[in-house]
């Protein structure tokens, strides 16, 4: 097949580098953003006279049918025409004739891509923030059933101070509304329309790139026809909010993995979001949860390609940048498929409330309490700290929690010690004298869920 571009050449050029050269493998899925964008542009081109309003017309109602046909099934796309630009050209051109071959005036193909790549970056973040929303959800739901479930916190992975199974899931909660945030501001990066920079300077024809920009629903059009055609901050800016998604589903599948083994037995998470072994009968694996943790790597890998990419890259357009589209197609595919099974794993998991109440107490997790109590009968915080750590060693000797030891014991350390050590150690009250913004007492724990609720109303 004739090349577009041909003209200048008087060789065919070799089938590997026909291979080498094609995008359409992969770009072909940025159809409907590249037909949306032409006939835009075409129907400037018609109102501005830079082509007949009536061929414009006629390139328009094609385009449709184009882009109808594609979506059936019914459009088979060529590796010789390279990319996605060409080949709707191409059919385009097929169908009407040389009427079809004034769609590109005023336009290049680096233009065109980079206005393809903005609008479908756009949609995505969209996409992704609902996503994000949904998981959201599902996590304040399993809160607001468990603002009553007692957990050890953990520092260094060790246990520090009792909270509630719903306020660690609310850490998680404040974590994902960030990520919507960024997919937010994702989207306002990629919100300034290119096309119209042309090549790398503009064009001599009277295009109305407003007229463009609001018909795409672009915020902007960019003001220098270097950076137009050669940016690709707005991809990084999607590879970077979704690897930091990915980190926190990550730190939340690792504490997952943790939490549905024998030794912390917290969670028992549905058949329907584990697997077994091939050869130990016994086993049910977290394998979501691992996966997500595993493909975090994956989705920094494809932050990582790009910036090395356009790190060397002169202005304006290179080849290169071809390079573009599949890390971030792969990254929405991978943060898709792991925020819609993540979500649904979270919904069916079983918590084993004992187990967690169990391991709270056992943890001497009620010990900063102990020194609180202290402190407020007129012991000062370093000394209480001491006594407190003398009694932890005590227990342990005697292989006993806090609230097992009696008076007397708790007299052998500190004669300041009486009966009302016992309450102020209990797990609910160490959780619910917590009351201040932020606290894992019940009363916050069920404000930030409301709060939350109307958050993602507003956002």
């Amino acid at each position: 097949m004739k090349k577009m571009w041909g003209g200048r050449f008087s060789k065919k050029t070799d089938l590997l580098t026909d291979d080498f050269n094609s995008s359409i493998s992969f770009d072909q899925r940025l159809y409907k953003q590249d037909i949306t964008g032409s006939i835009a542009h075409a129907r400037m081109l018609g109102k501005q006279n830079i082509i007949d309003p009536n061929e414009a017309e006629l390139i328009i109602k094609t385009l449709e049918t184009i882009l109808i046909d594609i979506e059936a099934g019914n459009v088979e796309f060529s590796v010789s025409m390279e990319d996605i630009h060409m080949n709707v050209e191409a059919i385009l051109t097929e169908r009407i004739g040389d009427v079809g071959k004034k769609l590109h005036t005023g336009r290049s193909r680096n233009d065109q891509v980079a206005t393809d790549m903005r609008l479908y970056v756009k949609e995505i973040a969209d996409d992704c923030k609902s996503l994000i929303r949904n998981l959201i959800l599902t996590l304040l739901d399993l809160a607001d059933d468990h603002t009553n479930t007692i957990m050890p916190g953990y520092t260094h992975l060790q246990r520090a101070q009792p909270i509630t199974f719903a306020h660690h899931l609310m850490a998680y909660v404040e974590m994902f509304k960030r990520d919507m945030i960024r997919m937010t501001q994702v989207k306002a990066m990629a919100d300034t329309l290119p096309l119209g920079s042309g090549a790398l300077a503009t064009t001599t024809y009277p295009l109305d790139r407003s007229a463009v920009a609001a018909e795409l629903d672009f915020a902007f059009v960019s003001l220098n026809s270097l950076d137009g055609v050669s940016d690709r901050d707005f991809c990084l800016d999607f590879l970077e909010a979704a690897s930091v998604l990915m980190m926190h589903l990550s730190r939340f599948s690792e504490e997952i993995i943790l939490w549905c083994s024998s030794e912390f037995n917290f969670i028992t998470l549905d058949d329907a979001f584990s697997t077994g072994s091939s050869i130990m009968p016994q086993k049910k694996n977290p394998d979501i949860a691992e996966l997500v943790r595993g493909k975090t790597g994956r989705v920094y890998g494809n932050l990582m390609g790009l910036l090395t990419t356009m790190k060397g890259i002169p202005l304006a357009y290179n080849k290169d940048m071809q390079e573009d589209k599949e890390p971030v197609f792969d990254t929405y595919d991978t943060i898709k498929i792991c925020l819609i099974t993540f979500a649904k794993m979270i919904k069916t998991l079983t918590v084993n409330k004992k187990t967690m109440k169990k391991a709270a107490a056992g943890g001497f997790s009620n010990a900063t309490d102990a020194a609180d109590w202290l402190v407020k009968h007129g012991i000062a915080f370093r000394d209480a700290h001491e006594i407190i750590g003398k009694l932890v060693f005590f227990a342990l000797e005697q292989q006993k929690s806090l609230d097992e030891l009696t008076l007397d014991e708790y007299r052998s350390i500190s004669p300041v010690f009486d009966e009302s050590i016992f309450s102020a150690i209990d797990l609910n009250v160490c959780v619910n004298q917590r009351n201040i913004i932020g606290g894992p007492a019940e009363e916050q724990v069920r404000k930030a869920i409301a709060l939350n609720h109307q958050w993602l109303v507003q956002n």
